[in-house]
């Protein structure tokens, strides 16, 4: 039997036994499906962003981009853990306090229904379109891993089979455990694949000499350091206000416990990019003319076959421990701020672990349709990724000056947010900037101050947020 089917069978066999495992954990209260009880622990928090963050993207993405641009695609993952150490400096102690399940529950609690709504919309879209990347690395990686069994649209329906059955069974218990070992694993196997891959390419001397691309080691000029600095904005902008990363957050023990656990994990992650892109970087050398996409995959596989085994496994690991917190955080917003909210408030709390593990398995499937439509990895997530800084703008403006904020400028911004991502997309007379990252903060940023101070209706500062800015609580006027 080939080695690489004897390293997926063991892994999926393992996750699953954990997802089993943790299952008991998640039962009873559909806080503990959702939200772990509340109760992880920092390393729970570090390598639950780490998986979240370490994706298809960070890895498939990253390697896809380097085989075109050179070492400097790996700055993509650095921004991902610069994002996550601000977020863990600033706003994930913050949220903790307010002990909320989801974003678009703070918007209500502060703002208005209005606001709730277009979040929600907002805040799934951009989490489908996150994980139907998932999707298209992990299809990749098993049709590179085993091409007798698996093409890449098999592969995707593979994954899928794995991402919606983790997730369903154990909830943020199954999705933060089985990251223990998809983390490890992922770092290890990719990690020894490189000092083969240089050792194969016969040293970093003559990997220079024979680049295809003459920036191809140079950590700036590849992508640009318009691009870097983009990618930082961007990834800063998704960890203050993305759902899946909040949904982290809020379930750690304590406030304490989040702000550690997104530090340390950020810090973790800094250097991971620019393996993965070295690993591009060879792939371009040794495989000119193949699918950029295909590049990692592919530069694995000429390795010994049963460490490909095992670091493709790893990668197939990293997806599994993106999708699935990506999937719990979108079947979350579901449940709780659409059906619970709108369609049956009265529900029991089982009903609500069971309209939560239903909505799982329709986002799930619904995912992979989008995935089946989509290219580029990177490109497609910048664009996407965009809308969060509405999100962002509000949250800053209400965890650290709630006194300046108008109940009206939450809806606003986030419709605003909307409308100048679609502009940027159908009109390129208004592509004025960089990127619309920097259009949207802008933008997104005028209208909030502007309705603040010009409607008179200020939030309602409740002891949530008095505790957070050691005010007293101040009542609005109606």
């Amino acid at each position: 039997m080939n080695s690489s089917v004897i390293v997926v069978g063991l892994y999926i066999c393992v996750i699953f036994l954990i997802s089993w495992y943790t299952k008991r954990r998640a039962a009873g209260k559909s806080e503990n499906y959702i939200l772990a009880g509340r109760r992880l622990t920092t390393p729970l928090i570090m390598v639950s962003i780490v998986g979240l963050a370490v994706g298809g993207a960070s890895t498939i993405g990253v390697a896809e981009q380097a085989y075109k641009a050179g070492i400097s695609a790996g700055w993509y993952t650095t921004a991902w853990g610069i994002g996550a150490i601000v977020m863990g400096l600033t706003v994930a102690k913050k949220y903790r306090n307010l002990n909320i399940t989801t974003i678009p529950e703070m918007l209500e609690r502060y703002y208005d229904k209005k606001s709730m709504g277009i979040g929600i919309v907002c805040q799934i879209i951009v989490q489908l379109v996150v994980m139907s990347m998932q999707y298209v690395a992990g299809g990749m990686i098993l049709s590179a891993l085993m091409p007798e069994i698996f093409t890449p649209v098999t592969g995707m329906l593979m994954s899928a089979v794995v991402f919606i059955g983790v997730t369903l069974i154990g909830g943020m218990w199954s999705a933060s455990v089985t990251n223990l070992m998809n983390v490890s694993l992922k770092y290890a196997g990719i990690l020894m694949a490189v000092v083969l891959a240089v050792r194969m390419a016969g040293g970093m001397d003559q990997i220079q000499v024979n680049l295809p691309m003459a920036h191809g080691l140079d950590f700036i000029s590849g992508v640009g350091p318009m691009t870097i600095i983009t990618w930082i904005v961007v990834l800063i902008t998704v960890n203050l206000s993305l759902q899946s990363i909040i949904q982290i957050s809020l379930g750690a023990r304590d406030v304490h416990t989040a702000r550690k656990g997104f530090i340390i994990g950020g810090l973790v992650m800094l250097p991971i990019g620019f393996v993965s892109a070295l690993l591009g970087v060879i792939a371009s050398e040794i495989y000119p003319n193949i699918s950029a996409t295909a590049a990692l995959p592919q530069m694995i596989m000429s390795l010994n076959p049963w460490l490909a085994g095992v670091t493709l496994a790893a990668l197939w690991a990293a997806d599994v421990s993106c999708a699935c917190n990506l999937l719990l955080s979108s079947a979350t917003l579901y449940s709780h701020d659409i059906h619970k909210r709108f369609i049956n408030p009265s529900m029991s709390d089982s009903k609500y672990l069971a309209v939560t593990r239903a909505a799982v398995l329709l986002l799930g499937l619904l995912t992979l349709g989008f995935a089946l439509t989509i290219s580029g990895i990177i490109s497609t997530l910048m664009a996407g990724l965009s809308l969060m800084t509405a999100f962002s703008v509000i949250a800053v403006m209400t965890l650290y000056a709630p006194k300046y904020c108008s109940r009206e400028a939450a809806f606003y911004t986030i419709l605003t947010s909307v409308v100048v991502l679609v502009l940027w997309m159908t009109v390129p007379a208004v592509r004025i900037l960089p990127h619309v990252i920097y259009a949207e903060w802008i933008i997104c940023g005028a209208v909030f101050l502007g309705i603040s101070a010009v409607c008179h209706r200020p939030i309602i500062i409740d002891e949530h947020l008095a505790v957070n800015e050691k005010i007293k609580t101040i009542p609005a006027q109606h």
